[in-house]
């Protein structure tokens, strides 16, 4: 049991000593360890990130920059393009316009024409059925003399053969004419 106590009281004298010490690292002994193995690990470090991770991230960062230039340069093409295919666009509605605004007169000069066609072929048609009525209207006023002028004859032998004259038809015709004319 000796040897249980007095692995007891070591143990216990080594929680003394490393209690009144402080924090390991605040240790003035060990500082010469410490900071080699600081020098160490920055050295480490910079050559990893020097070597390895900058120009990775170097990379990529040239790569983004490449890509947003060529996006850029792109999009400033696209954008002539589309002012061009817009000036093309107007070009082409103020060509239609104008082959609208031909095609509209010509429709409206063949309009005309075909109406003054139709418009002289009626005003002919218009003449020629009033040259007839005019000629018929001629017909039934000479009918209309000459029948006037038969009744006429015809009542005034009638009226004389009625109030008991002897009827003279020279004279009756003569009579009927001369009253006629005026």
């Amino acid at each position: 049991m000796a040897t249980e106590s007095h692995g007891a009281e070591a143990v216990a004298a080594g929680h003394a000593a490393a209690e009144s010490a402080g924090m390991p690292q605040l240790a003035v002994e060990t500082f010469g360890n410490q900071i080699f193995w600081l020098l160490v690990a920055l050295v480490a470090t910079y050559l990893i990130l020097s070597r390895v991770a900058l120009p990775r991230i170097a990379a990529v960062l040239a790569e983004r920059q490449g890509t947003i230039t060529n996006d850029i340069a792109a999009a400033e093409e696209l954008k002539l393009k589309a002012k061009e295919a817009e000036a093309a666009y107007e070009q082409a509605l103020a060509d239609a316009r104008t082959q609208a605004n031909e095609i509209v007169e010509a429709t409206r000069a063949d309009i005309k024409a075909d109406l003054d066609a139709a418009l002289e072929k009626a005003d002919a048609e218009i003449a020629a059925k009033a040259a007839e009525s005019e000629k018929a209207i001629a017909e039934i006023r000479a009918n209309a003399a000459e029948s006037a002028a038969e009744v006429a004859k015809d009542t005034a032998k009638e009226l004389i053969a009625a109030l008991g004259g002897e009827v003279d038809g020279r004279s009756v015709t003569a009579a009927v004419n001369a009253r006629m004319k005026g």
